[in-house]
């Protein structure tokens, strides 16, 4: 500077700085002038405030010069081509972009509302409480969100007979079932299946099954034998066991669908009561003919003559010789007519191969202490009671292969009474 101030007169040099002090006073006037003269404009950024000075004419070129991308979804205030003035409050909301799938389609929106709730009635998409949807109305929008919605509708629930109807939005048949607290037992039916899916078409049909057992007495018959018997008069019947219907019990298996018989099953038989034969006697024995009554008739007469003749000759005899004879008369004709003499054996109806029904019908084995005794037909007619000694009082109920003429056989409740019974000689009465 010292250079230049010697070689410049003193003058110019004065000149210079004064043509410097007005360019820096003109410089500094119109800085002064150009920030005088720019518009504060407020700006709000998707709810964040800032204060700008700008010179720009309209909205367009201050939301340029904020560097903000303004875009045809997004929320503006004010048109872009609107002149900017002092003061002016801009705001600015930025869209965001959301897709709605619903019923197999998806299609997207920008929005710049805050709630699903204001998104949907300004997209004017109704959803109804029945449908199922991926987020609450109150939950708030994203950029970005995936909205689904499944619609709900009707399907028929067809339970034993009971039709109500729910709403469903899919999803298998056991879960719609469980929401709607209807439980199936093990042997129900369900069409179709608890994992098939729900459609709207397609009713859902429950079938209740359930099993029960019935018993069901039913009667045996008894049959009817009918045996010869020449101590009986021919033609003559008598009856000697009456018989007795046994009981057969049958049990089913009944299956009822919707408490409906659909189905009957017999599973099991069993004889709870045998039968018992009905045995008749068929008189054989020939009438005599009228010579032999006759004959007989004058053989009694004489025997009765003599009976006289003797009782006369001894009518001089002493008391006691008259009741020794009439003692010996008197178990005369009762051991003629009803009194025997007879060789017992004993035997069981425990023996083996025996059946234990006698020939009349009786069931030994469901009466072990019954006395009955075996005889021949011919000389004790089956049904007469007996009263055997040693035995007591029985029913001549049996026959036997071995058993005839004046054998009589004892029925005993054991193997062993009948082993130590042995084989006696009895007097056997016949009480009937």
């Amino acid at each position: 500077m010292k250079i230049f101030s010697s070689l410049l007169p003193k003058e110019t040099w004065q000149w210079i700085l004064s043509v410097v002090g007005v360019l820096a006073l003109m410089v500094f006037s119109g800085f002064i002038i150009v920030e005088t003269t720019k518009a504060e404009v407020a700006i709000v950024d998707n709810g964040e405030k800032q204060t700008m000075h700008t010179h720009a004419d309209t909205v367009d070129e201050l939301l340029d010069e904020a560097g903000i991308a303004y875009e045809e979804h997004d929320a503006l205030s004010h048109d872009t081509d609107a002149e900017i003035e002092d003061g002016m409050t801009i705001t600015y909301e930025a869209a965001n972009k959301i897709t709605v799938e619903a019923e197999g389609k998806e299609k997207t929106y920008h929005t710049v509302t805050g709630t699903i709730d204001e998104f949907l009635d300004e997209a004017e998409i109704s959803v109804s409480k029945h449908d199922d949807t991926s987020h609450n109305k109150t939950a708030a929008i994203s950029d970005g969100m995936v909205y689904t919605i499944d619609r709900a509708f009707q399907v028929t629930i067809n339970d034993g007979g009971d039709k109500q109807k729910v709403w469903a939005t899919g999803g298998k048949v056991g879960d719609l079932l469980e929401e709607e607290k209807i439980s199936l037992d093990d042997s129900d039916k369900l069409k179709p299946g608890e994992n098939k899916k729900v459609k709207k078409d397609t009713p859902i049909t429950i079938t209740h099954v359930e099993k029960v057992t019935d018993e069901v007495k039913e009667t045996i018959d008894y049959k009817v034998e009918e045996r010869k018997d020449n101590n009986l008069e021919k033609g003559k019947k008598k009856v000697i066991a009456g018989g007795q219907e046994g009981v057969l019990v049958k049990t089913y298996e009944i299956t009822k669908e919707n408490g409906k018989e659909v189905n009957k099953e017999l599973v099991n038989k069993e004889v709870k009561q045998e039968s018992e034969k009905r045995i008749v006697a068929l008189g054989t024995k020939e009438e005599k003919t009228q010579q032999n009554l006759t004959t007989l008739s004058s053989e009694s007469s004489n025997s009765t003559k003599s009976s006289r003749s003797k009782s006369s000759s001894k009518s001089s005899s002493n008391d006691s010789s008259k009741n020794d004879s009439g003692n010996s008369e008197n178990s005369s004709n009762s051991s003629s007519s009803k009194v025997l003499q007879m060789t017992a054996t004993a035997y069981t109806a425990e023996c083996p191969g025996c059946s234990g029904i006698t020939a009349t019908g009786i069931n030994l084995n469901k009466n072990p202490s019954k006395k009955v005794v075996s005889v021949d037909p011919n000389v004790i007619p089956l049904g007469s009671r007996v009263h055997v000694e040693g035995y007591g009082t029985a029913i001549a109920g049996d026959t036997g292969g071995d058993i005839g003429g004046n054998r009589i056989d004892l029925h005993m409740p054991s193997q062993a009474d009948a082993l130590n019974f042995g084989r006696k000689s009895v007097t056997v009465k016949i009480l009937d």
